[in-house]
């Protein structure tokens, strides 16, 4: 499933993005940009602003009512019965991986060398972290520290409630 955050939504598409789902996210989109965005690239729109799900023919939406991101993105795992427990992590079925996506521009990303990151990142990481991941588009580099654990565990918090 594929979404587009509108410009109030930026923490839970980063979320989204974390979880593994396409999830674009602009923050000082137009409305008319928004949705032509969402109808030529099939993407379900994620808003808060109820004028613009008031738009004649608009279809693929849902509209939050929370301000707080994570009662947003448990409505968003609800409203498309996006993850059974069970299969958050698994990556099967068709189902996005954790961690698989930039969490800053959407791109998906890919494995580097332990090499290749030693200039980037710093050198206490680079002598303990396993393995990299980079986004290919802005140059960020990932690698499993702490953050994983933790947001694995926010996120088991709030598939729990599901």
């Amino acid at each position: 499933m594929k979404f587009i955050a509108d410009a109030m939504l930026g923490r839970l598409a980063r979320w989204l993005r974390l979880l593994g789902f396409d999830t674009l996210y602009f923050p000082d989109i137009e409305d008319h940009r928004l949705l032509r965005i969402a109808r030529e690239e099939d993407r379900t729109i994620l808003t808060r602003d109820t004028r613009l799900v008031k738009v004649r023919g608009l279809k693929n939406f849902l509209l939050l009512h929370d301000n707080d991101p994570f009662e947003q993105l448990t409505r968003v795992l609800k409203a498309f019965s996006l993850y059974p427990p069970e299969q958050a992590d698994s990556g099967k079925e068709g189902r996005p991986r954790l961690y698989s996506r930039c969490s800053l521009c959407n791109t998906l990303l890919e494995d580097v060398p332990k090499e290749q990151a030693k200039p980037s990142v710093p050198e206490y990481v680079y002598q303990t972290a396993g393995g990299f991941k980079q986004c290919p588009q802005c140059g960020k580099f990932y690698w499993k520290g702490t953050h994983p654990a933790l947001l694995k565990k926010k996120l088991n918090e709030i598939l729990s409630g599901l």
